[in-house]
């Protein structure tokens, strides 16, 4: 494999192309059960809104760091999130032009299938779009200067948001899309906790406001815990609305949780954040395998 394709695997985190989509239809899936409308064309175009938003997200991510990477010092996440452990722009394997390119190229197709979702579905994914970018703008910004980590509470919205725009597509804003965002945000809270215990090192070296470096580790500990419990209370709420399948999918996420936590709270270093990190990943995945089958059976 050639250094240009390397580099576009790294940059996009492509490994993971599956997740994203996943996680966008299964609020699709819900929305098709509540509404009717299901087709398997739809949960295509669904599939690839999903994908080519999220990666735009990432490219958008790098795009605004580009300078701020360039000081990193550990790159322990660095080798889990990237295939082959480079980072494009600060390496200089892809220029900042290329990226910004390639990031319109990505925001562009996903509009262009918003746009092809029928009237009101495609106004309100599309102003979810634009939210979320604007969101992940923010919270880069926002965390180079902070006292208290505002960045982070309102910044990661964006990600809670996204199974919700996967339910708007065929769904209407109602109880259920609230719900969704709630169970959603306090798992997006906890799992970016956990992110920024791995790269407690790099955030110091690049003079970033996170959690760790505003509360110290023990502080980031409680942090994680306190909105793991929080998202436990919340999935439960959300999963009165669903079936067994998501109900046993929901209860088999929450133990795997508990199991990152105490990993968390007894190793209390970022080694034991990055063992455990695949864990909140792998729940994740349960959750939008188990919601998306429970809605489409």
């Amino acid at each position: 494999m050639n250094g240009s394709l390397k580099a576009f695997v790294d940059l996009t985190r492509i490994q993971f192309f599956f997740a994203w989509p996943l996680l966008f239809a299964s609020g699709y899936l819900i929305a098709a059960a509540t509404y009717g409308g299901f087709s398997w064309a739809g949960l295509l175009q669904v599939a690839l809104i999903g994908f080519f938003g999220f990666e735009a997200g990432f490219i958008l991510n790098d795009y605004i760091d580009r300078d701020y990477d360039r000081r990193d010092v550990d790159n322990r996440l660095t080798r889990y999130w990237r295939l082959f452990g480079t980072r494009p722009l600060p390496d200089g394997l892809i220029s900042s032009r290329t990226t910004l390119g390639l990031f319109f190229l990505f925001a562009a197709i996903t509009t262009l299938l918003i746009l092809a979702l029928p009237y009101p579905h495609s106004a309100y994914v599309l102003v979810i779009m634009l939210s979320c970018y604007g969101l992940e703008v923010f919270y880069q910004l926002k965390k180079r200067k902070e006292s208290f980590p505002v960045a982070q509470l309102l910044g990661r919205i964006d990600f809670a948001l996204f199974p919700v725009a996967g339910y708007l597509c065929a769904g209407y804003p109602d109880s259920t899309a609230a719900l969704y965002f709630l169970f959603f945000y306090p798992f997006a809270i906890a799992h970016l906790g956990a992110n920024d215990l791995i790269d407690v090192t790099n955030d110091r070296a690049r003079g970033m406001q996170t959690v760790p470096t505003l509360f110290g580790l023990e502080g980031t500990i409680l942090w994680i815990a306190g909105f793991t419990l929080i998202h436990a209370v919340t999935a439960l709420l959300f999963a009165v609305t669903l079936g067994p399948i998501a109900w046993g999918g929901i209860i088999i996420g929450l133990i795997l949780l508990a199991i990152a936590n105490v990993f968390i709270i007894k190793g209390k270093t970022p080694d034991a954040g990055l063992k455990v990190l695949p864990l909140f990943h792998v729940t994740m995945l349960v959750y939008a395998l188990s919601i998306g089958i429970d809605a489409f059976l």
